[in-house]
């Protein structure tokens, strides 16, 4: 439940099933969860998903969802039918840029990115305060876009994707490169490397690289090198004011931030004779997605005094 100041007044969580019909029977019931609790808090007016997949333009059907039931599902009617509430769809990335520019970092600005550095990178786009969605409701997918020809595989089926190099999983696999060419480095990553190589997680990575462990630094500052790189390319086509980097990854920007910030300034074009945006990291944090599919829901509703925001 989201309030109109963009406050996330509670929160109800269940596992995401596989099946189609299960998944939209989950949704209805953390829906109907909230408002058994919250009875007297005053009537949910609405409900905003932010789904992780491609979403059509007039945010009422889900297209494809990589790791959801949904293809081709006119899910915004199905749940609004299930729990008789209007009922909106965005990208999650889409809706915590959103969120960061009604209630967050973003806040007041035309033109601002959002790049969230998870398990891949996802990613979000204002122009002329607006959220552009593209023509057919995909964009922007920055995190396909190729920085290195013929480099690392990734699962959209090319090589070489930003999100390869600048991720959770990007880290770890820097990580595991950085192991394999000092064989003789002694360190945590290197002990758990030998035991199971497939340990070794972003977390883990971050982790060490807290505690000094050399070649969770080294792994970092390859991370921070490939997000200032991507934020100048991004910049050099859309200009932007300010750039929010959301996701699990953001919670280590201590370690890279300022880092990255040199890499974008050297990289941008035109660099030191016109204005860098602002690289910030999200105010919202995990809530920034829910908060941003509620506000979407507002905006549909007969001013409602509260809302319904659920992340898939």
């Amino acid at each position: 439940m989201v309030d109109e100041t963009g406050s996330v007044l509670d929160t109800a969580r269940v596992g995401t099933p596989g099946d189609e019909g299960a998944l939209e029977d989950s949704i209805a019931g953390v829906i109907d969860e909230l408002r058994e609790r919250h009875t007297g808090a005053g009537e949910i007016g609405a409900v905003g998903l932010a789904v992780a997949g491609f979403v059509r333009s007039d945010r009422r059907s889900v297209m494809f969802a990589p790791h959801l039931a949904w293809r081709d599902a006119p899910v915004a009617d199905r749940i609004s039918r299930r729990v008789g509430l209007p009922v909106t769809l965005e990208h999650d990335a889409n809706a915590a840029t959103i969120g960061e520019h009604r209630f967050g970092s973003a806040r007041g600005a035309q033109v601002a990115v959002l790049i969230a550095l998870g398990t891949g990178i996802g990613a979000g786009l204002l122009l002329g305060g607006r959220t552009y969605r593209g023509a057919h409701g995909v964009a922007p997918e920055l995190g396909h876009l190729t920085v290195v020809p013929g480099g690392r595989p990734c699962s959209c089926g090319k090589y070489g994707c930003w999100e390869r190099y600048c991720s959770g999983t990007a880290l770890a696999a820097t990580a595991v490169e950085q192991l394999a060419r000092h064989p003789g480095t002694s360190t945590v990553l290197a002990r758990e490397v030998l035991g199971d190589p497939g340990s070794v997680t972003g977390r883990r990575v971050a982790g060490a690289a807290r505690d000094g462990d050399p070649i969770a630094l080294k792994a970092m500052a390859e991370l921070a090198k490939w997000l200032g790189e991507g934020i100048a390319l991004v910049a050099d086509v859309f200009d932007p004011e300010v750039v929010v980097i959301a996701g699990g990854v953001s919670e280590s920007a201590p370690l890279f931030l300022d880092e990255a910030r040199e890499h974008y300034a050297s990289m941008l074009t035109g660099s030191g004779h016109r204005p860098l945006a602002r690289i910030r990291t999200a105010q919202l944090g995990d809530d920034a997605a829910i908060v941003g599919a509620a506000a979407l829901a507002m905006d549909v509703a007969a001013a409602p005094k509260t809302t319904a925001g659920v992340g898939g």
